[in-house]
C-alpha cells in the first residue's frame, strides 16, 4: 500500500531535469537584452516560481522582454537539454499500479509543461493532473496550486504529499496542509529545504518512502 492516497510533484528539477536547460535559458535572456552575465546561483535562485517573476528579479522594467527572450530559447532547446531522473518514471508507474494519483503542481507554463512532456512520454503517461501557471490565480510559494490540484482529485490534504526540490515548493505544500518532501537531486540544496517534514538525496529512497518501504 503506497503511504499517500495522492501523490503531487513539481515538475522542475523534480520529476524532470530541466537544470542545464533552465540555467541556459536564464542566460541567454539575460545576455540577449541586458548585455551581462550573471552567476549560476542568481540565474536559479527563483526558479519554482513562475517565469515573470524570476525575470523580475533581473531587472523589474525589462521583465517582460526577458520572459520572450528566455521562452523563445527554452521552447527550442527544450528536446535538446532535457533529461529524466533515472528511476522517476518507473516510481510515478508503481505509485499509479498500487493505486496512488498523481498529479504535477508547477509554475510553468502548460505549453511548457507539453514540450517536456513531448519529450519524456514516459513520465507523462502517469500524470492524473497538472496544475500549471494558467490555473490559479496566486502561484508558490502560495498554497493555492497544491490545494487546486487537490480540489480536481478529490483528495484531502491528510492524504496527500507535495514533493518539490525549491523552497517554494516546501511552503506551497505546507500552506495546503499536505506532508512536505523536499527532494535535493534539483536546483536546491538540503539547507534550503529545512522546512520540509522530510528530505530525500536519492530517487530509490524517496520510493521506499511512498510504497511505505521504508521510514523517513
Amino acid at each position: 500500500m503506497p503511504r499517500f492516497g495522492t501523490v503531487l510533484f513539481d515538475l522542475d528539477g523534480t520529476v524532470v531535469d530541466t537544470v542545464a536547460l533552465i540555467r541556459e535559458s536564464h542566460r541567454h535572456a539575460v545576455r540577449t537584452v541586458l548585455g551581462t552575465d550573471l552567476p549560476d546561483h542568481e540565474l536559479l535562485a527563483n526558479v519554482g516560481r513562475p517565469l515573470i517573476e524570476q525575470m523580475r528579479a533581473f531587472d523589474e522594467d525589462r521583465a517582460g522582454e526577458l520572459v520572450r527572450a528566455q521562452r523563445a530559447w527554452n521552447h527550442a532547446h527544450t528536446a535538446e537539454l532535457i533529461r529524466p531522473y533515472p528511476g522517476v518514471a518507473q516510481m510515478l508507474a508503481d505509485l499509479r499500479a498500487a493505486g496512488c494519483r498523481v498529479g504535477v503542481v508547477t509554475s510553468k507554463a502548460g505549453p511548457t509543461v507539453q514540450l517536456a512532456f513531448d519529450a519524456l512520454p514516459e513520465v507523462a503517461r502517469h500524470v492524473d493532473v497538472l496544475v500549471a501557471v494558467e490555473d490559479t490565480t496566486l502561484h508558490k510559494p502560495a498554497p493555492d496550486p497544491v490545494i487546486h490540484a487537490l480540489a480536481r482529485l478529490g483528495a484531502s490534504p491528510d492524504a496527500a504529499c507535495y514533493v518539490g526540490d525549491a523552497p517554494f515548493d516546501i511552503a506551497a505544500g505546507r500552506g495546503a496542509g499536505v506532508t512536505t518532501v523536499g527532494v535535493t537531486w534539483g536546483f536546491f540544496p538540503s539547507d534550503a529545504l529545512a522546512d520540509a517534514d522530510v528530505v530525500f538525496d536519492a530517487v530509490p529512497d524517496l520510493t521506499g518512502y511512498l510504497m511505505r518501504g521504508t521510514d523517513a
